[in-house]
C-alpha cells in the first residue's frame, strides 16, 4: 500500500503513511470559513414593524367625540346667536334684546374656543394613529399603497392636495387591513371624508360671512351658515370614529389571525 501524504513510499504495516511521513507533524487544518449576516435586500423605505393600534385607537376615538360633544356646544351657541339676531332683523328693540345679544357673543367667544382645544387635542392623537394603522397596513400588504408613509402626517398639512391625499391613504389602509373574504366596499371612509370636507368648506364660508357681518340681518344669516357647518362637523366627527373603531378593530384581528397560509 502507498503512503497516503507522499504516494512514493510504501505504507507501514497496518497503517496509511510511511515511516517518514508519519514522524511529520500533522498539517494545520484551516479554520472553517464565517460568512457574513444575511442582509435584507434594500427596498427604499425603512422597515415596517407591526404595533398594537388599539390603546391609540381608543385614545383617537375618543378624543374625537371629545371634539363632537364641543361642536354640539356650538350648534346650541348657533342657535341662539341666530335667535337673538333674529330678533334685531325684526326691529325688537330694548335692555332685554342687547343684554341677549351680549350673551351671544360670549357664549360664540367660549364655543370658538373650546372647538379650538378640543380641535387639536383630537388631531394630535388621530394623526398619531393614522401613521400607526399606516404602518401597520404596510406590513399586511407592502405592495398596497399609492404614497409613502411620510404622507399619512405630511398630507394632512399640505395645501390643496389635503382635500384628498388622506382619503387616499385611508383607503388604502382599509384595502390593506380587512378580511380577504370581507367585503371590499369603503362606503365607511368615503362618507366620512365627504361630511368632512363640505363641513370645513362650510365652516370657511361661514366664518368669513360672520367676521364682514355689520347689519343684524348679515349676521342672521351668518348664524345660520354656522348652525349648518357645525351640525355638519359633528355628523362627520361620528364617522369618523366609526372609521378609527372599524379600522382598528380589523387591524387587530388580522394581527390576531397571523400571516395568511401560502397558496399551493
Amino acid at each position: 500500500m502507498i503512503c497516503a501524504r507522499c504516494h512514493h513510499l510504501a505504507a507501514a504495516p497496518g497503517g496509511t503513511l510511511c515511516t517518514s511521513c508519519a514522524a511529520l507533524p500533522a498539517p494545520a487544518v484551516p479554520p472553517p470559513a464565517v460568512l457574513p449576516p444575511a442582509v435584507p435586500p434594500y427596498t427604499g423605505r425603512p422597515q415596517a414593524w407591526l404595533r398594537s393600534p388599539v390603546a391609540l385607537g381608543r385614545a383617537a376615538a375618543a378624543t374625537l367625540l371629545l371634539a363632537a360633544a364641543a361642536d354640539l356646544f356650538a350648534v346650541w351657541t348657533d342657535i341662539v346667536m341666530y335667535d337673538v339676531s333674529g330678533d334685531l332683523v325684526n326691529g325688537s328693540v330694548g335692555a332685554d334684546v342687547m343684554r341677549r345679544a351680549d350673551d351671544a357673543d360670549r357664549l360664540y367667544a367660549v364655543a370658538g374656543v373650546t372647538q379650538l382645544v378640543t380641535l387639536l387635542a383630537s388631531c394630535v392623537v388621530f394623526l398619531c394613529w393614522f401613521y400607526r394603522v399606516r404602518v401597520n397596513a404596510e406590513v399586511f400588504e407592502p405592495s398596497g399603497h399609492s404614497m409613502k408613509r411620510g404622507w399619512a402626517i405630511g398630507a394632512w398639512f399640505t395645501p390643496v392636495v389635503n382635500l384628498w391625499f388622506p382619503r387616499r391613504i385611508a383607503v388604502d389602509i382599509w384595502e390593506a387591513s380587512r378580511p380577504a373574504d370581507g367585503p371590499r366596499s369603503n362606503w365607511l371612509v368615503n362618507t366620512w371624508w365627504t361630511l368632512w370636507i363640505i363641513g370645513l368648506m362650510a365652516g370657511r364660508l361661514a366664518d368669513t360671512h360672520y367676521n364682514q357681518a355689520v347689519a343684524a340681518k348679515e349676521l342672521h344669516q351668518a348664524a345660520g351658515e354656522m348652525m349648518f357647518s357645525d351640525a355638519l362637523d359633528v355628523i362627520a366627527a361620528v364617522f369618523a370614529v366609526l372609521v378609527v373603531l372599524r379600522l382598528t378593530r380589523m387591524q387587530h384581528e388580522k394581527a390576531l389571525r397571523g400571516p395568511a397560509p401560502a397558496v399551493a
